[in-house]
């Protein structure tokens, strides 16, 4: 018990003190070509940092017409990708069919002030949340309901990007041993990466209070992860890790 509580503590430690600022950023379309567009960089925006172009029809209304992704920065430009914005679709209502362009709009680091956490366990989840008082963290249960509810207890990066869109957040923190990263929900670009402690046990696939999540029986290709850190390693694109 004493070791593992001294994990715990350096695992606390190293992240304290850890700071996560990526501010919005509005600019506007200075071009746009073969689905993407360029704007004015910013150092507040980073290759991964994603958000929403915006159209305005006149007098004073405006909407949601895409989503755009940063892929290059370069002497003092940046280039985004734009991709269908689903976030807020409903069935009932037909997503927009207005395409980006010059003038358009572009809100980057959208809703990057609110965070899904996915953590090892219970006090690295607490450590977490402490060390980030500026992220509101949507609580694991919410995301643990959802994998249970869908029968998927080794969650894909759709997954989770489904699970940001149910609660709106922009961001995914992921805690694993010796390493925490913030990654851009949609792209799965990490943005910031911090150094860490390590982990003294696992709760798989991640810290939740709703217990095991079962797949269905005649499913057998959406096993239980076996490796807490190499899966997740995996989604985030780190080291090509499988």
């Amino acid at each position: 018990m004493k070791k593992a509580l001294l994990i715990l503590g350096l695992f606390l430690s190293a992240a304290t003190g850890a700071e996560f600022n990526m501010p919005r950023y509005e600019t506007a379309l200075l071009s746009v070509a073969d689905g993407s567009g360029e704007i004015t960089d910013s150092p507040t925006i980073a290759v991964g940092s994603s958000g929403v172009v915006m159209h305005n029809f006149g007098s004073g209304a405006s909407s949601i017409i895409a989503r755009a992704v940063v892929t290059q920065k370069s002497a003092g430009k940046a280039k985004v990708r734009f991709e269908v914005f689903d976030m807020l679709a409903q069935e009932a209502l037909p997503l927009p069919k207005i395409l980006p362009s010059s003038g358009d709009k572009v809100i980057l680091n959208f809703l990057y002030n609110r965070a899904i956490i996915v953590a090892p366990n219970a006090e690295i989840y607490e450590q977490v949340i402490k060390a980030f008082p500026n992220i509101n963290f949507i609580h694991p249960d919410l995301g643990g309901a959802y994998l249970s509810y869908n029968h998927k207890p080794n969650p894909s990066r759709d997954d989770f990007r489904k699970i940001c869109a149910q609660n709106s957040a922009g961001l995914i923190f992921i805690a694993m041993d010796k390493q925490g990263v913030f990654a851009d929900c949609g792209s799965f670009k990490p943005l910031r990466t911090f150094a860490s402690g390590s982990v003294a046990y696992y709760q798989l696939p991640f810290y939740s209070r709703v217990g095991e999540i079962k797949t269905v029986i005649w499913d057998f290709t959406n096993g239980p992860i076996s490796d807490y850190d190499k899966h997740y390693r995996y989604l985030l694109g780190l080291d090509g890790d499988e």
